[in-house]
């Protein structure tokens, strides 16, 4: 595409200079009155004329097309790289230098894209049109010509680099204030309900307008920086009209043409006047892209920072957390006696902190979690509950000890129910096998009746109806139409489906009662699941063989469980 984009432009130059020089030729048959030559010379413009107008919308159509190819690449790339393990809640969630990376990803691309494709043409075929122009007046004008043109130039480049300088940091801080603008906006959408039971439109209201002023205040020292670089290049481009006219005006009065006739003169000057001013044009057009070079230096700088983070998080990533294959290789090249098959989680004197504080919440807690033998966690807020099931997960890592996990996440794995249940766009189908790409292990009606089923087990009979089957798509927004309870309920559905060795669950009944709390974990033991939970109701004790207690600041207990009740299993599910 940029080979075409070149071979057409330059037929383009070739047909722009054709129509240039047409009026000079005018000079010449209307001064002699020469009507056939007049009736030739107007076929011929017209036809340039039509032929130049669609070389022009195939240059923009290709411009286009690169524009569209180029967002493609880029983005595809920065998502490869953002969605590459858990490099996207590192950056979200631990790290804080990094304003805005969805804004980054999905806007700044696109307008760095369509900035770099509108100038993509006039920089592909400069140096080619500033070789031949100056050649041409260099041939009208002498050295003088293309000298004083190219040091107009050059002193017009040295004035605007000056002016663009603090531009491009302003740019910078005034996308991140949009991106600022648009998360309040998004925050109040997300959570309309709870602030609107708490009354709040007046102070988000406020809130909401503090941010818009910041980032108007901005945008006002950015149009005010800008103001100065349109001068520039405003100026730049009015005083080139005049240059070329003196730079013809030089061999003129010099007597250079002393011979001609005033017909002859009239179309030499219009000719020469077109090669000079069309020369200080493509200058001027390099000129003219110092605001678009601007946005594009502005983009570049929050892309290319974002990039750094995304392929730094990555190769921290791809070093940090060992699973299945790799865990098991260590243990058996190891001097240490080999940890048995039937074990998930390994931790050897392990101390937690809160990566933001230090804060420590757990101190040299060694813990073998292996099938049959459920592991309940209690404590009080901020003991380092969920944060414990951060490190399992590998999202956190330990301040000290080793965490090891010997089997791999997803079906017949690991599957963690987080507190909030994440539910993604698509079918009610694609929200009970989430997060797999298709159906497991069967296929067709069998698997059909089994999420129907798993449906029915977590109490959620009518949400078929209401979803119009299972692979209906529906154009609401899961959140919108689900009360707490009948989402945690959903996952509860998704992790009968996956139906793993060991599930991790985060308060993940907190918003059901007691009874429906007890069906479903008694259907995670009958399905042979051992379960990792997080909670505070004594009634899920007796699901469970250890209790781990909290008591924060570094100390824990580790208590067997005498409630527990053995299930038989159950076939079917």
């Amino acid at each position: 595409m940029f080979l075409t984009l070149l071979g057409v432009a330059l037929l383009e130059q070739l047909v722009i200079y054709q129509v240039g020089v047409i009026p000079s030729q005018y000079y010449e048959v209307l001064g002699s009155k020469d009507f056939s030559g007049f009736k030739t010379l107007t076929a011929v413009a017209v036809t340039l004329i039509i032929v130049n107008s669609t070389l022009k919308s195939f240059d923009q159509f290709i411009c286009n097309m690169m524009y569209v190819n180029w967002r493609k690449s880029l983005t595809e790339y920065l998502h490869s790289c953002y969605f590459q393990g858990q490099v996207y809640y590192n950056l979200l969630v631990l790290r804080e230098d990094i304003d805005n990376p969805d804004q980054r990803i999905s806007q700044d691309v696109e307008r760095f894209c369509r900035q770099l494709s509108s100038m993509a043409s006039k920089v592909v075929i400069s140096p080619f049109t500033l070789a031949y122009y100056t050649y041409q007046c260099f041939h009208s004008t002498g050295w003088l010509g293309p000298v004083s043109i190219f040091g107009y130039f050059v002193i017009g480049t040295m004035i605007n680099k000056v002016l663009m300088s603090p531009i491009v940091s302003k740019l910078v801080q005034q996308e991140k204030l949009e991106g600022d603008f648009r998360f309040k906006h998004m925050q109040i959408r997300v959570n309309a309900e709870p602030a609107a039971f708490y009354r709040a439109g007046r102070v988000e209201h406020m809130r909401t307008n503090r941010r818009l002023q910041s980032l108007l205040k901005t945008q006002r020292e950015l149009i005010g920086k800008e103001l100065w670089l349109y001068i520039g290049i405003n100026t730049f481009d009015y005083l080139g009209s005049i240059l070329s006219y003196v730079v013809i005006a030089i061999p003129i009065f010099s007597g250079v043409y002393g011979d001609l006739s005033p017909t002859e003169l009239s179309a030499l000057v219009s000719k020469n006047a077109f090669v000079s001013i069309y020369l200080i044009g493509c200058f001027s057009q390099l000129i003219d892209l110092s605001s678009t070079v601007t946005d594009v230096a502005g983009y570049t700088h929050r892309i290319g920072e974002l990039q750094e983070t995304l392929l730094s998080l990555g190769r921290k990533e791809n070093g940090n957390y060992s699973e299945a294959k790799t865990s098991w290789d260590l243990d058996s090249h190891s001097g240490e006696d080999p940890v048995p098959r039937d074990t998930a989680f390994l931790l050897e004197r392990v101390t937690l902190s809160v990566p933001s504080s230090g804060k420590l919440l757990i101190k040299d807690l060694s813990l073998r979690i292996s099938q049959g033998n459920s592991v309940m966690i209690v404590g009080n807020t901020g003991t380092g509950k969920t944060s414990l099931l951060r490190v399992l997960g590998g999202l956190w890592e330990s301040t000290r000890g080793s965490i090891r996990m010997l089997t791999c996440f997803g079906p017949r794995g690991v599957v963690f129910l987080p507190q909030r249940p994440f539910f993604t766009d698509g079918s009610l189908r694609e929200q009970v096998i989430y997060p797999l790409k298709e159906i497991y292990p069967l296929s067709g009606s069998a698997d059909d009746e089994r999420i129907v089923r798993f449906l029915e087990l977590a109490g959620l009979t009518d949400l078929l109806a209401r979803a119009g089957g299972l692979d209906e798509q529906v154009d609401w927004n899961w959140y919108d139409i689900l009360s707490p309870g009948e989402m945690q309920r959903l996952s509860f559905a998704r992790l009968f489906y996956l139906q793993p060795k060991y599930a991790v669950l985060d308060e993940a009944t907190s918003a059901l009662t007691e009874e429906v709390e007890h069906e479903l974990y008694r259907i995670c033991l009958q399905l042979g699941m051992t379960l990792i939970s997080v909670g505070h109701r004594p009634s899920l004790e007796k699901f469970h063989s250890w209790i781990l207690k909290l008591h924060g600041e570094g100390r824990w207990e580790l208590t067997r469980c005498e409630k527990m009740k053995r299930l038989p299993s159950e076939e079917g599910y």
